[in-house]
């Protein structure tokens, strides 16, 4: 951890920033040189290193991986073998990627000293916030976090999301209340309720209640925050009649949240609860977040990538008078930045990395190979340092954590945008290879393309074939929800044609049975997601499609059908020939 604890608060972690980002190729070596002196004897690191441990042959002999390269030695461990496979230290926990391998989550190794590296992100935020919106010490923040149920390993290790992982431990128990950055109006009983419903109707519960007191808002995903507001759109009499009478909901059983809430239910508040009622009970709910918190001066929430989408639906909500704030930038792996400007427009969103939370390389990546497959051989001397970036480039991250990960490929696609001192700062682009992705699910078009393989086959009985396809992640609603355009054609045209709508509905649950475990749960479990959806278009959409992009500068020689639709042209073209839907008939299989 480059010598010291990282503990660092208010202005001592600014400084620490300061430090940081003014000399990052000393604390990046100084990093792997204790990775590797700690865990250069290990199982795995040993057969490249071969008793050495030194820098340079790490760098030339060490492969770059994806997860099929270390998963073996992480399954052996979450079967009961000892961490030093991987890791001279021992690992704690598992920490449930929201990638998949093979239809399940991926296990990530952690040790407890992440946890701490977390943490110095964490007390980094309000101090950065704080530079561009005074005042914030004067009130709360309402942020709806949530945990999910935990598993374990067959050895016994705890196996659970990282996010659940943190506000489960002593960092986050254990925090400073007279700080504002944790200063919540959630108990952090309701937080740590694993019955998701309960939780959020006692978070929004005691937000309503001291919604005078509320400076700030949000969730850690832009997703999880508009489904709150959906919740609440349901649920907002039940709520107001809580704090008219000054009892909790029957329909809370947990004990831990129906404790939490004694004190803030502790008497009767009816002219509290006519002043919810009036707002709520508005036709038209834009800009009620303003009305109902009118002294929040922002949202905190993750917008960038796939979150993107949702922007539009906060700005609605907040009738454009609220920032939205992307803190930091994260992954199970690891966390790696931070946003050093709270203010900057979504799209222009860029996130500084620090050096003392792992080992950074990076893989050029020209226009055309952003799909580089996960297990593609990536020559050693291709791979550039943290300051070796250049501005304007794109690359895909790759890190050497003390957890056991080397040169591991996250895939994420990244564009350096500028430097901070002398630390480069980056623009999140997307996930390789996903498609389409609404909350933790991330369907890349292999997977899409599978699934819908299986599901055509349904129409041929009936006479009727799938011609061409795209797919669209509908965000306009929340839980937003798949949609895919097909264009169907018959095998014997002279045959009648019967009513197809019975058979597409089959169809759209086979596609949601072959996607991959975390879509599943999103859509079963975590009601994050919400049932596919089939448009059928016109015959001849598709061709029409092509000739929208030929006219646009693409080549008839080298088209191909986008398989998710980014552009608006596209979509509204598609949505102009929709000329029937049908809905999944009902949730996926799911085993957790």
């Amino acid at each position: 951890m480059d010598g010291k604890k990282l503990e660092y608060k208010g202005e001592e972690a600014l400084k620490e920033l300061e430090r940081l980002t003014n000399n990052p190729d000393e604390v990046q070596e100084n990093i792997l040189k204790q990775i590797i002196t700690v865990n250069g004897n290990t199982e795995y690191l040993n057969k490249y290193l071969k008793g050495s441990n030194d820098v340079f042959t790490f760098k030339n002999r060490v492969p770059v991986i994806g997860y099929t390269g270390i998963q073996p030695y992480i399954q052996r461990i979450a079967n009961g073998e000892d961490s030093s496979l991987i890791s001279g230290h021992t690992i704690v926990e598992m920490l449930c990627s929201s990638g998949t391998s093979n239809g399940e989550p991926k296990l990530m190794p952690s040790i407890a000293e992440d946890l701490d590296r977390r943490t110095f992100v964490y007390n980094l935020i309000m101090p950065i916030v704080n530079q561009y919106i005074p005042g914030l010490d004067q009130g709360k923040a309402m942020y709806l976090y949530f945990v999910k149920a935990e598993m374990s390993t067959p050895c016994g290790l705890p196996a659970r999301a990282v996010l659940t992982s943190y506000y489960k431990s002593k960092h986050f128990k254990g925090r400073d209340r007279n700080v504002p950055f944790f200063d919540f109006t959630s108990p952090d009983q309701a937080i740590l309720c694993d019955d998701s419903q309960q939780s959020m109707y006692c978070q929004l519960l005691a937000g309503l209640i001291l919604r005078h007191q509320v400076l700030r808002l949000g969730a850690v995903f832009a997703s999880a925050f508009l489904r709150s507001i959906t919740f609440l759109e349901k649920n907002w009499v039940r709520l107001c009649n809580d704090i008219r009478k000054g009892k909790l909901d029957a329909s809370i059983t947990n004990p831990e949240c129906q404790l939490a809430m004694l004190s803030l239910l502790a008497s009767p508040n009816p002219s509290l609860a006519n002043e919810i009622e009036e707002i709520c009970s508005d036709l038209s709910w834009k800009g009620i977040l303003c009305r109902l918190w009118p002294k929040a001066k922002y949202i905190e929430a993750v917008v960038t990538g796939s979150m993107a989408q949702y922007i539009p639906s906060l700005e609605y909500y907040s009738d454009k008078k609220l920032p939205l704030f992307c803190p930091m930038y994260a992954a199970t792996e690891s966390f790696f930045g931070v946003n050093l400007k709270p203010l900057s427009d979504p799209s222009e969103v860029s996130f500084t990395l620090l050096p003392n939370m792992c080992y950074f390389e990076f893989i050029p990546l020209g226009e055309n190979s952003w799909s580089l497959d996960e297990d593609t051989e990536i020559p050693l001397n291709k791979l550039v340092v943290l300051s070796q970036v250049k501005i304007g480039c794109f690359y895909e991250i790759v890190v050497t954590t003390f957890a056991g990960l080397n040169r591991y490929r996250i895939g994420d696609v990244l564009q350096v945008t500028g430097f901070y001192n002398k630390t480069p700062q980056f623009k999140f682009i997307c996930r390789r290879n996903v498609a389409l992705s609404l909350d933790n699910d991330k369907t890349s078009e292999e997977d899409l393309h599978k699934s819908i393989t299986i599901a055509k086959k349904l129409l041929e009985p009936h006479n009727a074939m799938l011609l061409e396809y795209t797919s669209f992640a509908d965000a306009s609603s929340a839980p937003g929800h798949y949609v895919l355009y097909w264009e169907i054609g018959y095998i014997n045209p002279k045959l009648a044609q019967p009513p197809l709508n019975e058979v597409l509905k089959e169809c759209c649950i086979t596609v949601e049975n072959e996607l991959d475990y975390t879509y599943r749960r999103c859509r079963s479990h975590d009601k994050a997601i919400g049932q596919l959806e089939i448009r059928i278009v016109k015959p001849g959409t598709f061709e029409a499609l092509m000739d929208l992009y030929i006219n646009q500068g693409g080549s008839i020689n080298q088209y191909k059908t986008p398989r998710c639709i980014k552009s608006k042209a596209a979509l509204k073209l598609l949505e102009a020939n929709v000329q029937d839907c049908v809905f999944s008939p009902r949730d996926p299989i799911w085993n957790p």
